[in-house]
């Protein structure tokens, strides 16, 4: 297995030609900063991640984290809590987060990046700050002052970690099926009982305090998601003082034998086994799920950026491996000489199937982060609303697209190892171990197609949708331009952008007429349309490299590689799109045509 190389030319051609880090300095909430600070802090954070976390996620894969019920502990993998010290002291949990807190004040699009080097070089130990980002996310929206006085600070420079409590044993994915109750208290507080399953560390060695979100009904609360309600419920309760009590009726039932992601203990929670977990209410009563829903965009992001980074972590290893492994004769080669692999034509073909889809990964991602940055503190009003659309629009393909091509990924780099890739020591099963995960949670990808097609779509009457297919056509003219270099990708992209055209169409008539039929489709059009966004971005990211050429700047070798990359994505990738249409516009008739019974055989 390779060391992890965080793949910092990469990354800073998406900041410098399809984003505009220096737009976002020149805004009123990031004029502090300068896209050559900005630049260092990368190339620092990069450095850590690589020298301190990837060296463990191995060791951490193999020796897990481990429960011990009688103390009601559990303890991390030999060199996580030293690492995760250094991570606190370093600050740098708190890049995104603003300056009032202990942040940085960096924009989203920084911490993005950040998070990719974490959560390449070690997912199972990233999902600590990731889990503690949405629980300081949720707290900045909606908590009272008291209660940022009382866990922001703590939480956003990483000495608290938070957790987010909302899957149940019989509710899975319909969180309004939830049980946990809260009762009120005569101090002003609430007393909390219930079970709560997959809890990323909701219960470990590496910080001081855990600060539980916890979803909960309250007394004569109506059902579904509109009667639950959000409490903060921490591992120790807090003096006045800040200083940290006894600790809280809150327990470590077990924790979970998964498949990947070994090291972050998955954790099943009991609330309130004695006189009940003491909670403060956030907010009101009742909107639990509208302040969840405050950071699900963040979340859901960063889980698909997570599929990008196992997808990237995957790709380097292949890549060393089929630059080491000698086998058979590569066409041309001499008679009797063995080749290496990454000369075999099948090889080159998984390789750059890998690499086209990380591009078109971290293109996607990074332009959804830089529009959530635009959509909040942009000074125009016009401005802040149509990329906030964007951002809604992006958000099913970021997460949904992300992750389901970060398994591909990851189970090509399988197939480039070929039969050592499916032994343990050679470690890139883990990668797909870790990564099959990410299309479950945070909302499983079939939860994430609905959402595309049953919320994005009708946006504005499907004008936020126009308006993105509209961009995809305005690329038609500056890529003749380019001539015959970019017409693989001229052609592609326009049979993409028709098709994709063609059965939007269809799902807005069909889906008012029978939602059912819009669902059916939904899962293969969220494909469909990543496919197409990702041709989009890698199209653009063609035309700004071959601008770069004429300019005479930059790494050549690079740029030019950027130019054959999309077209390798258009001829090999996008032909896909046409080839879903028949299953989106199916219809649902098949699907319930066969019963149970039937397909049981």
């Amino acid at each position: 297995m390779a060391d992890y190389r965080p793949p910092l030319r990469d990354i800073r051609f998406v900041l410098d030609h399809l984003t505009d880090v220096a737009a976002l300095c020149e805004l009123p909430a990031f004029a502090h900063l300068a896209p050559d600070v900005i630049d260092g802090v990368i190339e620092e954070n990069a450095r850590f991640t690589a020298e301190l976390i990837a060296p463990l996620n191995r060791s951490g894969d193999v020796e897990t984290s481990r429960h011990d019920p009688s103390g009601n502990t559990v303890t991390t993998p030999e060199g996580f809590v030293d690492a995760y010290h250094q991570y606190v002291a370093a600050g740098w949990g708190g890049v995104p987060f603003p300056e009032p807190y202990g942040g940085g004040g960096f924009p989203w699009l920084i911490g993005i990046v950040l998070q990719e080097f974490i959560s390449s070089a070690n997912m199972a130990f990233s999902m600590a700050p990731l889990l503690t980002q949405g629980a300081i996310d949720l707290l900045m929206n909606h908590g009272s002052e008291e209660q940022k006085e009382t866990f922001l600070t703590k939480m956003v420079t990483g000495e608290w970690t938070g957790t987010m409590n909302l899957t149940e044993p019989q509710a899975g994915s319909d969180v309004g099926a939830v049980r946990t109750k809260a009762v009120p208290a005569d101090d002003g507080t609430w007393r909390i009982t219930g079970t709560k399953i997959y809890i990323s560390f909701g219960e470990h060695d590496m910080a001081d305090n855990i600060v539980h979100l916890v979803l909960a009904r309250t007394p004569d609360a109506p059902p579904g998601t509109k009667g639950i309600s959000c409490f903060i419920v921490p591992k120790f309760l807090v003096n006045d003082d800040g200083s940290l009590g006894e600790r809280n009726d809150v327990t470590c039932v077990s924790i979970e034998h998964k498949m990947g992601i070994k090291a972050s203990p998955t954790c099943v929670m009991s609330y309130g086994e004695g006189d009940g977990a003491v909670g403060y209410l956030i907010g009101e009563e009742n909107q639990g799920m509208r302040y969840m829903f405050t950071m699900m965009n963040n979340a859901r992001l960063s889980v698909g950026l997570e599929g990008l980074s196992l997808a990237e972590r995957a790709y380097q290893d292949a890549l060393q491996y089929a630059q080491e492994r000698r086998q058979g004769r590569a066409p041309g080669a001499p008679a009797g000489e063995t080749s290496l692999i990454v000369e075999l034509p099948d090889v080159r073909r998984m390789l750059l199937t890998m690499k086209a889809l990380v591009d078109a990964m971290r293109a996607i991602i990074y332009t959804n982060a830089q529009a959530i940055d635009l959509a909040e503190h942009h000074t125009d009003a016009d401005v802040r609303q149509r990329y906030g659309e964007l951002v809604e629009l992006l958000i099913p393909v970021s997460k949904g697209f992300g992750t389901d091509m970060g398994i591909e990924v990851t189970s090509l780099a399988i197939q480039v190892y070929g039969g050592m890739g499916y032994i343990e020591e050679s470690g890139v099963p883990q990668h797909f171990r870790d990564a099959r995960i990410t299309s479950i949670y945070e909302g499983t990808n079939g939860i994430q197609a609905m959402d595309l097609v049953g919320r994005k779509l009708p946006m504005r009457g499907g004008g936020v949708m126009a308006d993105f297919l509209a961009d995809v056509d305005a690329l038609d003219a500056r890529l003749a331009e380019a001539g015959d270099e970019l017409a693989p990708v001229r052609t592609q992209l326009a049979a993409a952008r028709a098709t994709v055209g063609d059965t939007v169409a269809w799902l807005m008539e069909h889906g008012l007429a029978d939602v059912r039929d819009a669902l059916a489709g939904a899962t293969p059009f969220l494909r469909m349309f990543g496919l197409l966004v990702g041709g989009r971005y890698l199209a653009e990211a063609a035309l700004s490299a071959r601008a770069a050429l004429d300019a005479g700047g930059g790494d050549e070798e690079h740029l030019q590689a950027r130019i054959t990359i999309a077209r390798f994505y258009a001829e090999n990738l996008l032909p896909g799109v046409q080839g879903l249409a028949p299953a989106v516009t199916a219809g649902h008739a098949d699907l319930y045509a066969v019963g149970p019974d039937a397909l049981a055989g």
